[in-house]
C-alpha cells in the first residue's frame, strides 16, 4: 500500500517548486512550462539528490515512485488527448506551400541526421540488447518532434497566433506531431514485437484495423457529442465522464495492441469533432487539473529519472554537444532552408526554423517511452533531456534576435483558416 503522507507531501512539494520555477521563467520571457521542466530536473538526483541526498531519499523513496509515476501517466494520457483535440487535420491541408514543404523537411532532415549520428553513438552508448535499427529509428523520431502546445504558448504570449509566421509555424508543428507519433508508433511496435514473439505483421494489422475502426466508426458516433452540445450549449456530467471513458478505453486498446497508452488517447483527441466552441468547452473541462496538478508530477518523475552526473567526462559531454548540434541543425536548419526555398524571406524563414526547433514536453514524453522500452540507456536519456531543455529554452531569445517585432506581427492572409491556431488555447497554462 502507498504511504499516503509521503505521496501527498510529494505532490505538494512538486506543485510549489513547479509554480515558483514557472513564474520565475515567465519573468525572463520564457513559457511557464520551461520553468516546470527545469523544476523537475532540480527535484531529481541532478540537483536535490546531489545537494541534499538524505532529504531527497526521504521525499522520494524508491518504493513510492511507482505511485507517482501512475498519477503522472494519467495526466499525460489526458494531456495527449488535449493535444490531439487541438489538431484539426482537415484544416492543415489548406495551408500554403511553405507550410507543406517545411513540415515534411522538418521531419526528414533531423530524422536523417539523427540516424547518421546513431552510427557514431550506438557502439558508445548502447549494446547488443538493442538492435541498431531500433536505436537509429528512435533517435530519428525523438529529434524530429516539435512541441505543438509549447509553440502555441510562445506564439500566444507574443500575439503571433494570427501572424503569417505564427500561422505557418502552427500548421507545420501540427503536421510534425501527427507524423512523428505515427513514426514512433511503428518503432514501438517493431521493438515490442521482437521481444513478445508475436509476428510484427499481426501487430501492425491490429493497429491498422483499430485506426480504421476509430476513424470510420467511432468518429461518426462522436458527432453526437457535438450535436448535443450545439442543442444545449453544454454537455451533461454523464457525457463528460463518457468522453473520459472513451479516452481511457482507446489508450488501453493501443497498449494491448503493443504500442503505448498515449497513442490511443492522442488518436481519440484527433478524431473528436472540431467545432471551435465544442473544442474550447472540452478543453475548459479537462485542462485545469491536468495542467496544474498532473503534468508537474510528470516533470518531477522525469527529473527523478534524469541524472546529469551520468554525463561525466569530456567524452560524454562531447556526445551531448553532438546531440544538441544535430538536433538543432536538422530541425532549425532544415525548416529554415525549406521555408526559404518555398518563398519566405530569409529572416522570416529563420524565425520559422527557430519556432520549429521547440521540443518541450512532447520530447520528454517520447524519451520516457524510449527509456521504458529500453531502447535508450539512462545516460543517453539524460543527454536527450538536456537537448530538449536547451532547444526549448533557446526559442524565445533567438526568435527575438532574428525577427524584428514588425515581422513577428505581420498578419496572415485572410484566406488562411483560423481554427488550427485558435484551438491550442488550452495550452496557455500548460505551455506544452
Amino acid at each position: 500500500m502507498p504511504n499516503l503522507f509521503t505521496l501527498v507531501l510529494q505532490i505538494a512539494v512538486v506543485l510549489v517548486v513547479c509554480r515558483v520555477a514557472g513564474t520565475l521563467f515567465q519573468k525572463i520571457h520564457q513559457p511557464r512550462v520551461v520553468g516546470e521542466m527545469f523544476a523537475g530536473i532540480m527535484l531529481g538526483p541532478s540537483l536535490l539528490g546531489w545537494v541534499a541526498p538524505h532529504f531527497s531519499a526521504y521525499l522520494f523513496p524508491v518504493s513510492s515512485l511507482g505511485f507517482l509515476n501512475a498519477l503522472s501517466q494519467v495526466g499525460v494520457i489526458i494531456f495527449m488527448f488535449l493535444v490531439g483535440l487541438g489538431i484539426n487535420p482537415r484544416e492543415l491541408k489548406s495551408q500554403g506551400h511553405a507550410a507543406v514543404l517545411t513540415s515534411h523537411v522538418s521531419i526528414t532532415a533531423p530524422f536523417v541526421l539523427a540516424s547518421c549520428l546513431a552510427l557514431y553513438l550506438y557502439p558508445r552508448l548502447s549494446d547488443d540488447s538493442v538492435a541498431f535499427t531500433s536505436f537509429a529509428l528512435f533517435m530519428g523520431a525523438a529529434m524530429s518532434i516539435t512541441a505543438f502546445p509549447v509553440l502555441a504558448r510562445i506564439l500566444n504570449e507574443r500575439n503571433m497566433l494570427g501572424s503569417r509566421l505564427g500561422t505557418v509555424a502552427i500548421a507545420c508543428a501540427a503536421v510534425d506531431d501527427v507524423t512523428g507519433w505515427c513514426i514512433l508508433a511503428y518503432i514501438v511496435v517493431l521493438i515490442r514485437s521482437s521481444h513478445s514473439g508475436t509476428p510484427i505483421w499481426i501487430t501492425l494489422g491490429g493497429v491498422v484495423g483499430f485506426a480504421l475502426l476509430m476513424i470510420y466508426g467511432v468518429q461518426r458516433l462522436l458527432k453526437r457529442f457535438a450535436t448535443s452540445f450545439e442543442k444545449r450549449g453544454e454537455l451533461s456530467e454523464n457525457m463528460v465522464a463518457f468522453v473520459l471513458v472513451l479516452v481511457l478505453g482507446s489508450a488501453l486498446c493501443t497498449e494491448s495492441l503493443g504500442i503505448h497508452l498515449l497513442f490511443g488517447s492522442f488518436l481519440m483527441g484527433a478524431i473528436m469533432p472540431k467545432d471551435p466552441k465544442f473544442v474550447r468547452y472540452l478543453l475548459d473541462r479537462f485542462e485545469t487539473v491536468t495542467v496544474t496538478l498532473l503534468l508537474p508530477l510528470f516533470f518531477a518523475f522525469t527529473g527523478l529519472r534524469t541524472n546529469i552526473a551520468l554525463v561525466k567526462g569530456p567524452e560524454m559531454w562531447l556526445y551531448c554537444a553532438l546531440i544538441v548540434l544535430v538536433a538543432t541543425a536538422g530541425k532549425l536548419g532544415g525548416s529554415m532552408v525549406a521555408s526559404w526555398l518555398a518563398g519566405m524571406p530569409a529572416r522570416e524563414a529563420a524565425g520559422l526554423g527557430t519556432l520549429m526547433n521547440t521540443r518541450g514536453l512532447m520530447e520528454l514524453v517520447i524519451l520516457n517511452i524510449g527509456l521504458d522500452i529500453k531502447v535508450i540507456s539512462p545516460a543517453l536519456f539524460s543527454m536527450m533531456v538536456i537537448m530538449a531543455l536547451i532547444t526549448t529554452f533557446m526559442t524565445s531569445p533567438v526568435l527575438e534576435l532574428l525577427c524584428p517585432d514588425e515581422m513577428r506581427r505581420k498578419v496572415a492572409r485572410p484566406e488562411r483558416p483560423r481554427e488550427v491556431v485558435l484551438e491550442p488555447a488550452a495550452f496557455n497554462a500548460a505551455g506544452d
